[in-house]
């Protein structure tokens, strides 16, 4: 087997392993913690200009304090709209308007809604490990049919597995070490 070759499925398998850590990632960071992050407005839709449109496409989102964010529409027009659609949201958070911001003031979380959260990220976390197991096996699929066709020989195809066995162990690793951070930032009082 060429190394160009191993190579490019090596590089391939890693990518997409990578891109389920990042999708990972910003879905935690929709999930609120000790500071609130302007991802939590993410699924927020604003009726504007005669259709929906996501929050982020209408308005600036600040985050000045921990628990607060501040959204600033760039059509000032469009405040009731926007103030609307995050009650909608059902958030859990007022918004309050001063008729050219809105602020979202966060309330501390309850020791209860902080172990939902941890919950919460646990099983978002086991999904992204289930796809990283599932990049693994399509790829080792791959692998065996090119030798079945004989593309490559029996050793190149036991030496892919086990380097792609090696990328599994490591994004693995990556996702239980972004778990723990995010547990304790969501238990940190």
């Amino acid at each position: 087997m060429n190394a160009e070759l191993e190579k490019k499925i090596l590089s391939e398998t890693e990518e997409k392993m990578k891109k389920a850590v990042e999708v990972m990632e910003r879905e935690f960071a929709k999930i609120m913690a000790t500071r609130v992050t302007p991802e939590i407005l993410d699924p927020v839709k604003v009726e504007a200009y005669g259709t929906l449109m996501p929050l982020k496409q209408v308005a600036t989102v600040v985050s000045p304090k921990p628990r607060l964010l501040v959204v600033e529409p760039w059509d000032k027009s469009l405040l009731k709209e926007i103030e609307r659609a995050i009650l909608k949201a059902n958030l859990g958070v007022t918004p309050q308007s001063d008729g050219t911001t809105i602020t979202l003031p966060f309330p501390k979380l309850t020791e209860e809604e902080r172990q939902r959260f941890v919950v919460q990220v646990k099983k978002l976390a086991e999904e992204f490990r289930e796809e990283v197991r599932a990049i693994r096996r399509d790829e080792i699929e791959k692998i065996k049919t090119m030798e079945k066709n004989k593309e490559i020989s029996e050793d190149d195809k036991f030496r892919l597995q086990e380097k792609i066995q090696q990328l599994t162990e490591k994004y693995i690793d990556i996702i239980d070490d972004r778990l723990e951070k995010k547990e304790k930032e969501i238990l940190e009082v």
